[in-house]
């Protein structure tokens, strides 16, 4: 089941560990395995990848990130066949990849020399860079009747889902406010007005996919296994700097 009705579907780079996020979740479709398993398997997989990069296994460090991201799409295909969509997913997917982001940015930092103060601008770089990805995204989504797990503005408790407890759907939303909620509140602000647009087309998004996780990670393992780890941080940094360019072409083009 598709996030988006077929003719608002995009090409998104940041999505191309979805074909293999399927053969995982249709393997584990009749199986006890639940969706917030497989979060916790991505963990494992980002947490190798940091492991390596603090050993100088670059090749494999690149392996475990580009599996991180096609586990990452596992999760959420699980829950869609299964039927079983929860907040509780969708928050700790969120705090995992937050927290997973930040110690691959420390552990290249360790090993590049990098400054502890630029490689925090660059965190927040690219925290900012996927909010706004997701922004969009959530907002074509519920523009166009999609998948609505996701809101626009996570601004109050949501409750609980069929099959989920309340209570862990109230700590994991306060985790994830905490974590992210600056972030929401700097791109909603940049663009508060973005609902009322008509939906995006394609070639917006899919220009502005290569601020999806899944691409992050994807530039990460290529500097990587090319010998440009020093690189990483600066990219990040330069990506960052083209936030208010989307913002500009959604605000004049895409009323």
């Amino acid at each position: 089941m598709s996030k988006l009705p077929p003719q608002y579907k995009f090409l998104d780079l940041s999505d191309y560990g979805r074909p293999g996020g399927k053969l995982i979740a249709n393997a584990l479709q009749e199986t006890r395995f639940t969706p917030i398993h497989v979060t916790l398997l991505f963990v494992v997989s980002g947490f190798i990848a940091i492991y390596c990069i603090m050993n100088g296994y670059y090749i494999q460090a690149a392996f475990f990130l580009v599996l991180k991201s096609v586990i990452d799409a596992a999760d959420g295909e699980l829950a869609r066949l299964k039927k079983t969509p929860s907040y509780v997913g969708r928050y700790l997917d969120s705090v995992c990849d937050l927290l997973l982001n930040l110690l691959f940015l420390i552990s290249i930092m360790i090993v590049t020399d990098a400054s502890a103060v630029v490689t925090f601008l660059a965190f927040i770089g690219l925290q900012l860079q996927g909010t706004l990805y997701n922004y969009y995204y959530v907002i074509l989504r519920n523009n166009v009747d999609g998948d609505s797990t996701s809101r626009v503005r996570e601004n109050t408790t949501p409750k609980a889902l069929p099959g989920e407890s309340q209570q862990a759907v109230n700590i994991l939303y306060k985790t994830y406010i905490s974590l992210y909620g600056i972030f929401d509140v700097i791109i909603y602000y940049l663009d508060k007005n973005a609902h009322r647009s008509k939906p995006f087309p394609s070639w917006f998004m899919t220009i502005l996919s290569v601020y999806g996780l899944g691409f992050q990670l994807l530039i990460i393992a290529i500097l990587l296994i090319t010998g440009l780890e020093q690189w990483i941080i600066p990219t990040i940094l330069i990506m960052s700097l083209f936030i208010p360019v989307f913002i500009g072409i959604r605000k004049l083009l895409l009323k």
